[in-house]
């Protein structure tokens, strides 16, 4: 299904976007050494139960997971990438942390993702993935616009990562969202310009590059659900959720308010 949101629906829509930014923004001042992935998954719960909002984790049990997730947010520590389930982990200095996280309020669903280093140390290989992904993430913004295909924002994004020397996987990449939280069209991290759906004003779309640094395979935890680099490389993560609009996309999820953050 692709889910065509109507004018009305943009405010609830920033509305959502706006929570979700500004809980990431929250549990990334507060993962410090010696932080539990259980208390993030406790804080996000408490400040989307807060707002009136739902999970979009908790009871989702898609094909390819073992569900249902159980849990608020997903937490990625290092050669983890993608469904990293909260666990009893004490993050580590040095330690390369994604956590991505989709809730719903006012039946309007917002994704985004984030990628930091925690502590002092910031190892040279992990800054270079966390900026290529954002840098991934910026160009297939700039690519969105009415009448552009979805393969113009994939290539955007594959060109990117590409240049960069990180192979690209297409299993998971971006999608639609709307009243739920994955729709139509899938978005590839690659992809041909000129092919694809035709991107319309009132579509929204959860964008995500990623990458492992030295593979492009996958392999899934004993727990059924996290996806880590199948040659135990470090990874990183970013997503925002954007409208398309008459003249292009405005991003859903931007914090409201500054929260500064020494890395």
């Amino acid at each position: 299904m692709i889910e065509i949101l109507h004018p009305s629906q943009l405010p609830r829509a920033r509305a959502t976007g706006a929570l979700v930014a500004d809980i990431l923004q929250t549990m990334r001042t507060r993962a410090e050494v010696g932080t539990n992935l259980l208390d993030i998954d406790r804080w996000a719960r408490s400040m989307i139960d807060e707002a009136g909002a739902e999970s979009c984790y908790v009871d989702y049990a898609p094909p390819f997971g073992r569900g249902p997730f159980g849990h608020h947010i997903c937490t990625s520590v290092n050669d983890a990438v993608l469904h990293g389930l909260p666990h009893d982990r004490t993050l580590a200095d040095g330690d390369l942390l994604s956590l991505d996280l989709a809730v719903s309020l006012d039946g309007v669903v917002a994704d985004s993702a984030i990628s930091f280093v925690v502590g002092d140390t910031r190892p040279s290989d992990s800054v270079a993935l966390i900026e290529t992904t954002e840098r991934a993430l910026a160009a297939a913004i700039e690519a969105v616009r009415p009448g552009a295909r979805i393969g113009d924002v994939s290539h955007a994004i594959g060109t990117v990562l590409e240049a960069a020397g990180y192979a690209v996987n297409t299993q998971f990449g971006g999608h639609g969202v709307g009243s739920t939280m994955h729709q139509d069209p899938h978005v590839p991290n690659n992809g041909r310009r000129g092919h694809g759906y035709t991107l319309r004003p009132g579509l929204l779309l959860a964008l995500e590059p990623w990458v492992m640094e030295d593979t492009d395979q996958l392999v899934t935890d004993a727990d059924g659900w996290t996806l880590r680099s199948a040659t135990g490389c470090r990874t990183a993560h970013s997503e925002h959720t954007i409208a398309v609009t008459a003249d292009g996309a405005e991003i859903m999820t931007l914090p409201t308010r500054s929260i500064s953050v020494a890395r």
